[in-house]
């Protein structure tokens, strides 16, 4: 996508650390340019909403963009949410420099499942892709071979690829 550095800030994820490492060795080749893990600046919980018990996405990008110049993506395992939906899996700026993923809807365990790990990673791989490709102007794909395809459901995740459709690869701006 870019040559440009990816930031990625891990917040809110406890058991879930161990995910980052993989998480960027799996964007690398991806994104086509250098991707570093940052420690958060900002305070997640000043986007707590304590009537729902979730956090505010929209408020974490906007912290988020304090973060400095260039394109950063936030992992958490914080259950995120916007004010028209219940939750969502992640959120991003279209066009802009904040993408947000959240792996507490992601894992197995929220439906009653065992965990997961490989699961669970291809899962933070697709959302990751996905909410960067908005960040690059994107918007979502109708195409089933498309990582753009809009996910309701974690099993639509599921049945996506990790990878954009050769007509979205070719609207991304800056690719290489």
């Amino acid at each position: 996508m870019s040559a440009a550095v990816l930031r990625v800030v891990p917040f809110g994820l406890a058991a879930h650390q161990a995910l980052v490492a993989p998480l960027v060795e799996r964007l690398r080749p991806r994104l086509g340019g250098a991707v570093e893990v940052r420690p958060p600046r900002f305070d997640p919980a000043l986007a707590f909403d304590r009537s729902r018990g979730q956090y505010n996405s929209r408020q974490l990008l906007g912290q988020m963009l304090e973060e400095g110049p260039g394109r950063a993506l936030g992992v958490t395992a914080l259950d995120l949410f916007i004010p028209v939906l219940s939750f969502v899996f992640g959120e991003a700026q279209l066009g802009g420099r904040a993408a947000l993923v959240s792996l507490h809807r992601l894992r197995s365990e929220a439906y009653g499942l065992r965990p997961d790990p490989a699961l669970l990673l291809d899962r933070l791989v697709k959302e990751a892709m996905h909410e960067l490709g908005h960040t690059h102007g994107l918007v979502h794909c109708p195409g089933l071979d498309c990582v753009m395809r809009s996910s309701t459901y974690v099993e639509d995740i599921d049945q996506k690829p990790d990878l954009f459709c050769e007509s979205c690869w070719a609207k991304l701006p800056d690719r290489t």
